[in-house]
């Protein structure tokens, strides 16, 4: 495939706060790393603070398999039958009349003061090699709040002079309001960067960088930093099209879950694919598109007449797919999205819009196939009960 992004610049990075949804970053990098990105800059805010420390160390192995292995206790100084009770209420699983027994573990979980995050400290100085961030090719930049001081912070890593700061202004960006607040290494105390600018494309566009890619987790709390985007900067936003769960849920299963995510998602950005859940290449036209679409409803069965079908109908299933915008193409990729979805096509894989079809087909044959044979196997039964 050709990439429609241009492979000769070279690119900043953004990544945005997320906590547990963190994994998803990882796939981006994959991706980016795959096709040949060259990274000059990275910024993150928070779990992208992190990860872009890993970014900026070149060590992608070592983030996989942090993230691979993650879980809230690598995060959080709890239990595991703590973890799992917290885990459930974040899911929001627990049934209302539960909710009093569940309150008060909770409350004293955070015990008036916040979670405790020493495993947290620990894991970070685990990761980060403060020599690989201060000798890299790469810039890293990361945004908190300086509760002492009342204000927000955008700092350049590799400049910090001892170990111990960089630890501490990575743990700083990512202290989430949950957190037990404590005094870092300079006896300051500091608040989640996502209180300042969770996306962090200011101090990219502030230190000169133009050609940016953005990394977006949404579901959080944080607040975007409004500043004037110059002219002449160029920002390639990659988002996620499914929910990715709770900013606390840390767990390792759904972390895999997000890093494929982020893989495919960036493959749709790097290449131009087509599509919110799947990832297609365009080979059809506008007008393919549209004689798909009214070929459907023609085997249907539907004797609606073509100009109301046209002006009203289609219209209306554009409306109810969200799918307002763009062309008739964009239409037709909606509806063959949601049908094969139901009929439980795997969306990890790159198609033509063609093969998306012959898909979904196939896999509604074998379910039709699975229906005929499971009533074939019940017939014999029904009949030796009636006898």
């Amino acid at each position: 495939m050709q990439p429609v992004l241009d492979l000769s610049k070279t690119y900043a990075v953004a990544l945005e706060g997320g906590g547990a949804k963190g994994g998803y970053e990882i796939g981006v990098w994959k991706a980016l790393d795959e096709a040949g990105v060259r990274v000059e800059a990275v910024s993150g805010t928070s779990v992208g603070a992190l990860n872009g420390a890993l970014m900026t160390m070149h060590a992608y192995d070592k983030a996989l398999e942090a993230w691979s292995n993650i879980k809230m206790t690598s995060v959080m100084a709890i239990g595991e039958s703590e973890a799992a009770d917290l885990k459930r209420m974040l899911s929001g699983n627990v049934p209302l009349l539960e909710l009093p027994d569940y309150l008060p573990k909770l409350l004293g979980l955070i015990d008036q003061r916040g979670l405790d995050v020493a495993p947290l400290r620990a894991w970070i100085r685990q990761l980060v090699d403060p020599a690989a961030i201060r000798s890299s090719d790469i810039s890293l930049f990361v945004t908190t709040v300086s509760l002492t001081e009342r204000k927000g912070l955008e700092i350049k890593v590799n400049d910090l002079d001892s170990d111990d700061a960089i630890f501490d202004m990575l743990l700083a960006s990512a202290y989430h309001p949950a957190f037990k607040n404590e005094p870092l290494f300079d006896g300051k105390q500091y608040l989640d960067g996502g209180a300042f600018d969770s996306l962090p494309l200011h101090v990219l566009i502030d230190n000169g960088y133009r050609n940016i890619i953005a990394v977006r987790l949404p579901g959080g709390l944080g607040i975007d930093r409004w500043f004037r985007m110059p002219d002449d900067a160029h920002i390639t936003t990659i988002k996620p099209n499914v929910d990715l769960g709770g900013t606390l849920d840390f767990d390792a299963e759904r972390s895999l879950f997000h890093m494929k995510v982020g893989y495919f998602d960036t493959q749709r950005a790097l290449y131009g694919l087509y599509g919110r859940r799947y990832y297609v290449r365009r080979t059809l036209s506008d007008r393919n598109a549209l004689d798909w679409i009214l070929d459907r409803y023609e085997r249907g069965g539907t004797e609606e007449p073509l100009r109301k079908r046209i002006e009203q109908t289609l219209p209306a299933e554009a409306r109810r797919l969200d799918a307002r915008d763009g062309d008739y193409y964009e239409l037709m990729l909606a509806i063959l999205e949601e049908e094969a979805l139901q009929r439980g096509v795997d969306p990890f894989c790159i198609r033509t819009d063609r093969e998306l079809m012959r898909a979904s087909a196939d896999a509604e044959l074998a379910r039709r196939k699975a229906e005929s044979s499971d009533a074939e196997s019940t017939k014999p039964k029904a009949e030796s009960a009636q006898l």
